[in-house]
C-alpha cells in the first residue's frame, strides 16, 4: 500500500514507495526509450494505487492518469542487471521485465513466448522495473546509478 504524507503547505507530497526503471548501460537511445515505456505499462496494470486521478486543462479537455510519483530511472551492466533480478525476486516485489530477445519480435504474443521460453537464470536481461518499499527497492538497484 502507498502511503501519502500531504502537508498542509507548498512542501512536496512523499511516499513511502519507489517506482524504480533498471537499464542495462548498452542500450541505444531508442532501446532506452522502449524498454522503459515498456516496462512501467507492466507495473501500471498491476497496481492500480500507484496511479493517480485523470488530468484535465483549463478547457475542460480530459487527460488519462499517469503515475502519482516519480519513476527513477537507473543504468547498470548487464551483471549489475542480473544481480538486481535476483534481489527483487528474492523480495517477492511486483517487477516486470524485458529481454534482449523482445527487440526482435513484433507482437505482444512473441513476447511473451519469447520470455516464456528461457530460464529465470538465463534471461538476457536489458532492463528491469520494479515498485516497493523504498529500502527493498533502493536494495535492488544496488550497484546501479541514475541515468544520465
Amino acid at each position: 500500500m502507498n502511503t501519502i504524507t500531504e502537508s498542509p503547505g507548498p512542501e512536496p507530497i512523499r511516499f513511502d514507495t519507489k517506482i524504480a526503471v533498471l537499464l542495462r548501460a548498452d542500450l541505444e537511445p531508442w532501446q532506452r526509450l522502449n524498454v522503459t515505456s515498456f516496462l512501467v505499462s507492466g507495473l501500471g496494470t498491476q497496481l492500480p494505487e500507484v496511479i493517480g486521478e485523470p488530468y484535465e486543462d483549463a478547457d475542460g479537455v480530459p487527460y488519462l492518469p499517469m503515475f502519482r510519483q516519480p519513476v527513477m530511472v537507473f543504468e547498470a551492466t548487464k551483471e549489475t542487471l542480473t544481480a538486481a533480478h535476483t534481489r527483487a525476486l528474492t523480495r517477492a516485489l511486483p517487477r516486470a521485465v524485458f529481454t534482449a530477445d523482445l527487440f526482435a519480435t513484433g507482437n505482444d504474443r512473441d513476447n511473451r513466448a519469447a520470455v516464456r521460453a528461457v530460464p529465470t537464470a538465463d534471461l538476457d536481461l536489458v532492463g528491469l522495473a520494479v515498485h516497493g518499499p523504498k529500502n527493498a527497492v533502493d536494495k535492488v538497484v544496488k550497484g546501479a546509478r541514475m541515468h544520465p
